[in-house]
């Protein structure tokens, strides 16, 4: 009976040891399994801008992944494309309010633009472009809207405008005085009417466009333009600059391609129309800067539809700007290398 009982008291002692052995070895399985607390992930640290820089002619600039497209140019034009884009990252969730349209093939025009230039001047103008698509990001609001308080978005935004800055000074440097050109598109009118008319905008509403040349032609609405350098610059008076016979849309128009305003057609006469939007007031001479703006609003139809009408708009457009720079500035575009 002795050995039984110590039997027993050997298997309970074995049991007792086992659980406390088995118990351990859970204990560091979980200690194994779970892992230890992680620090707060730190958050992508932007190089500051201009860290790409200094910026040559010869060369072509991207932002941060890639979102904006800079081609460093060596003539005093500038070309920017800020509602071209078609990227849609999911880092940048979508913008939930403000127009998100995108202005199909400017991007595409823009760049056929640029090669007609290099051709015809032997040098490149400076060329912005924003590659998001506006649903993430609108280059041509304000900081808020623009971006919506993303990161990823203001940082391409502050990229796209940084990039026309440079572009803006090097000009003053090596020229003394330029042009910046808004490139747009726009669409059906409410209405259903399209406007086949490209509308040039110079920071001046339609209202005031439909005005009288006598009406017009004063010192307040010079002032108030996109294009107030340039008045200063020219021999010729506020409304022959604007719509007269020497005016950038009057040009176009003797080239195949219609305007407003230009000297067939003043302005508006009450119908939609864009008289052109942060990147012009920005960019533009209103408020100082030797460089002036216009914003264009092209139609898709014979302008913006593929390759053959870009090239053809390419060629009006160079031409249309040769002449209208050597016009008001008494000399010829011609690159600095």
């Amino acid at each position: 009976m002795r050995l039984k009982h110590n039997f027993f008291l050997y298997i309970f002692l074995f049991s007792i040891i086992a659980l406390f052995s088995c118990e351990d070895e859970n204990s560091d399985q979980e200690l194994e399994k779970t892992p230890a607390p992680k620090d707060t992930v730190e958050q992508e640290v932007f190089p500051v801008l201009g860290h790409d820089g200094p910026y040559y002619a010869d060369s072509v600039y991207y932002g941060r992944n890639d979102y904006i497209e800079y081609y460093a140019g060596n003539i005093p034009i500038i070309l920017a494309a800020p509602h071209g884009g078609d990227l849609i990252p999911t880092e940048i969730p979508d913008r939930t309010y403000g127009t998100t349209v995108t202005d199909a093939n400017t991007y595409q025009l823009t760049k056929v633009i640029m090669d007609t230039m290099l051709v015809k001047y032997g040098g490149r103008p400076h060329v912005i472009l924003c590659r998001l698509k506006r649903t993430k990001l609108d280059a041509n609001r304000d900081s808020v809207e623009a971006a919506q308080n993303n990161r990823f978005a203001l940082r391409a935004f502050n990229e796209f405008h940084y990039y026309i800055s440079e572009a803006k000074q090097k000009i003053e440097k090596d020229f003394g005085t330029g042009l910046y050109f808004d490139m747009h598109g726009h669409g059906v009118n409410p209405d259903g009417y399209y406007d086949l008319r490209t509308w040039l905008g110079y920071l001046l509403s339609g209202s005031s466009l439909d005005l009288s040349n006598d009406e017009l032609n004063t010192e307040n609405y010079a002032n108030s333009s996109s294009i107030r350098s340039l008045v200063d610059s020219s021999k010729f008076d506020f409304i022959e600059i604007l719509r007269g016979e020497h005016s950038f849309g009057s040009i176009l128009s003797n080239l195949g391609f219609a305007c407003v305003p230009s000297n067939d057609h003043y302005g508006p006469e009450g119908s939609r129309y864009f008289s052109g939007g942060y990147n012009t007031l920005v960019h533009g001479s209103r408020n100082g800067g030797l460089i002036s703006a216009i914003q264009i609003e092209a139609p898709k139809p014979g302008i913006r539809d593929n390759i053959d009408t870009w090239s053809k708009f390419a060629s009006a457009f160079s031409k249309s700007v040769s002449v209208y720079y050597s016009t008001h500035l008494s000399r010829q575009i011609k690159p600095i290398y």
